[in-house]
């Protein structure tokens, strides 16, 4: 097949910070050790996917309630396939009324719909709720586990190992700093989820005798501008940890403490995290994910072929950098055919003196069907008055 390249060159002006951020950046007056309590930390932009602060979070520890962040990840892409729906009840077995530790006290046999169990998940970190959606997927919790590691794997996490859903203590259940904020990116690509992690208080069964209310384990989703999620730990084993997201303007970080001491420290490790990334750094956002910016019509297509990025293409820079050395090239294989909607077709590249630090994927944006022969032949005539 050939391919026709077609390039356009934007040009930006940007001064993008090292990977190895802190450490060169001390002249600068940033600090360097943005965490006190925490026994790994890590601080990750959303769009580009930038580590901004490290602390140890290759290290192996339990999770705790912060393995509810892959089940609401595996809740979510059911949702996606249709394999489940938010207001479908779900009949609660006793394997998932047993549940110990924090809970909204399902009893057996009760039904509750899809969506209040996720926000039971959500709030108030209900490891009953995550059993019985567990069960909904997959038939049993053993095989949803089996579900949770898979994921893992292919989102190449190498330092995580789920023995259940909630959290709840078991020996070879693990992950890391750096493994939990792949996971919440992954999560947060499913943008309804804050709806849900966002929520300080609310009531389940309400208006009923068994009225049960909610308030949310993460106490910055009220008390830090910003932050809308994302899923709190605790045991007396792991401590006290948490995954935390908080946006403004296009900036969207994720911060994670594992292994704190008290609620408190945990709180003021991620908000001394969070503080910095606000204060120091801006997104930059070159293109939205749903913007066209590419399109054509190959012969045989009943209409023109709509190209936008994948995902946001943004990069991280310093407040008050200006714009200037870095450009930005969108190459599509115009020539594809057949193609259907969300086929990749090309990548834009991000590009500093002829390197490129960053490649986004392209995809089409529209469903597009074969030309019937009427449409076929009237471009046929086109094609022949032009050679004339």
């Amino acid at each position: 097949m050939k391919y026709k390249f077609l390039i356009s060159v934007l040009v930006f002006t940007l001064l993008l910070p090292s990977p190895a951020l802190l450490a060169e950046q001390q002249e600068g007056g940033e600090p360097s050790d943005l965490t006190e309590s925490a026994k790994s930390a890590l601080l990750m932009e959303f769009d580009t996917g930038e580590i901004m602060y490290n602390e140890e979070s290759s290290k192996r520890l339990p999770p705790a309630s912060m393995t509810k962040i892959m089940t609401m990840l595996l809740v979510m892409e059911a949702l996606d396939e249709g394999t489940i729906t938010l207001d479908e009840k779900v009949r609660v077995s006793e394997h998932a009324a047993s549940m110990g530790g924090t809970q909204i006290y399902l009893e057996p046999f009760e039904e509750m719909t899809v969506k209040d169990l996720l926000k039971a998940v959500a709030v108030a970190s209900a490891n009953d709720a995550s059993v019985a959606l567990a069960e909904r997927i997959a038939a049993t919790e053993e095989v949803f586990v089996e579900m949770m590691n898979e994921k893992a794997k292919s989102l190449g996490l190498k330092d995580t190992n789920f023995v259940n859903t909630t959290g709840l203590p078991a020996e070879n259940h693990y992950s890391s700093a750096y493994d939990m904020a792949v996971m919440a990116r992954e999560l947060l690509k499913h943008e309804e989820i804050t709806e849900y992690t966002k929520i300080y208080e609310d009531y389940l069964r309400k208006g009923t005798d068994d009225e049960f209310w909610l308030v949310n384990t993460n106490r910055l989703v009220k008390f830090y501008q910003g932050v809308d999620g994302l899923k709190t730990g605790y045991t007396s084993k792991a401590k006290y940890s948490l995954t935390a997201t908080a946006k403004r303007d296009d900036m969207r970080m994720i911060a994670v403490v594992m292994g704190a001491d008290t609620a408190k420290d945990r709180n003021k490790d991620i908000t001394n995290m969070l503080d910095y990334a606000f204060g120091h750094y801006d997104v930059k956002r070159l293109f939205s994910k749903d913007d066209k910016v590419h399109e054509w019509e190959p012969l045989k297509s009943n209409s023109k072929i709509y190209a936008s990025p994948k995902s946001n293409v943004s990069l991280l820079v310093k407040k008050g950098d200006s714009l200037e050395d870095y450009q930005t090239k969108i190459e599509t294989k115009s020539n594809t055919w057949p193609v259907e909607k969300g086929d990749e077709v090309g990548k834009i590249k991000v590009v500093k003196d002829d390197e490129v630090v960053a490649e986004y994927p392209l995809i089409v944006m529209n469903d597009v069907k074969d030309a019937n022969i009427w449409t076929l032949w009237k471009r046929s005539l086109k094609s022949i008055h032009r050679g004339k």
